[in-house]
């Protein structure tokens, strides 16, 4: 059990820069060192954008997807764990088959032990109780700075891929993917910036916010906190597309009575499964890379249909 906690610190709380590459039949890598922050809590983060097949050649404007996590989303070398989602793979994958039309991928690192508190959906965090926000505050070990981080992506990164790449900047375009407190912020992301993304991607999420163990396999606190935030905040779906799954082991094994509360709540306000929200559990299915790497394909053709 110790052992198991350990892990899933490591994987809440866990870089060789990628090389440009010429475009060739998998598309083209460009670096961006340190994408320019405004945000004094937020570190220029190290960003890779990952270009389609035809991007150099063609005149047309693509679809964006963000996707957290940067380290772990296309080169092993670079990864925490030596695996990644291959999300430049999958994408490949779906536009050769003409299930999606061609989008661009921008990966962002995450800063390391900072990656909790900069992953935490902040608007959760001054509601909660002395005892959970303790529990939140010994892994963030600082100060929360989810909103700050959004900010950075909203009013820095994107408008900077905007100007320097032939984007469709409108929300239906614009797509947030992330897994476990990733997850999370992209939630947050999708219900605190419906103008900004229009469709996001909340993979194996960290609904508990805490450790399991802490929290207890089902915490009313928690799901009141949640049950209130998209109660006041969601909104009707407006055309917008929100994806959320979960594996059954490891640290996904606690995951599920969650996302049943967070389902009900999304269709007692209106939003409809399978037309609004996906809600998917994956048999067997653990908290790592390579489980989110097998789903990318159901994530990106949903979506990004």
């Amino acid at each position: 059990m110790i052992r198991r906690i350990a892990a899933l610190l490591l994987a809440l709380l866990v870089a060789a820069p990628a090389a440009t590459q010429p475009m060739q039949d998998g598309g083209r890598f460009v670096e961006i060192a340190a994408a320019p922050s405004t945000q004094p809590e937020i570190a220029a983060p190290h960003v890779v954008v990952w270009l389609p097949p035809g991007y150099d050649a063609s005149r047309r404007r693509y679809g964006v997807v963000y996707m957290h996590d940067g380290q772990n989303l296309f080169f092993p070398a670079r990864s925490n764990f030596n695996k990644v989602w291959a999300a430049d793979k999958a994408a490949l994958r779906l536009i050769r088959a003409g299930k999606v039309a061609p989008f661009i991928i921008v990966g962002i690192d995450q800063p390391g032990t900072a990656r909790y508190r900069q992953y935490f959906p902040q608007f959760l965090y001054g509601p909660a109780s002395p005892t959970l926000r303790a529990g939140f505050d010994r892994l963030a070990k600082g100060p929360i700075t989810g909103d700050a981080y959004l900010r950075f992506i909203v009013t820095d990164l994107k408008p900077m891929i905007d100007r320097d790449y032939r984007t469709r900047p409108d929300p239906a375009h614009t797509t947030i993917i992330g897994s476990s407190m990733g997850g999370l912020i992209s939630c947050y992301a999708f219900v605190q910036y419906p103008r900004v993304f229009g469709r996001a991607a909340c993979v194996s999420t960290h609904w508990p916010l805490a450790d399991p163990s802490d929290v207890g396999p089902f915490n009313a606190e928690v799901t009141a906190l949640w049950h209130d935030y998209l109660a006041h905040k969601l909104g009707k779906p407006d055309g917008r597309r929100l994806w959320m799954d979960h594996g059954t082991a490891t640290l996904d094994a606690a995951y599920e009575p969650y996302q049943r509360a967070i389902d009900a709540d999304l269709t007692a306000l209106g939003w409809r499964e399978g037309r609004d929200f996906a809600s998917h559990s994956y048999a067997g299915a653990a908290h790592e890379e390579n489980a989110w790497a097998a789903r990318l394909d159901d994530i990106f053709g949903w979506l990004l249909r």
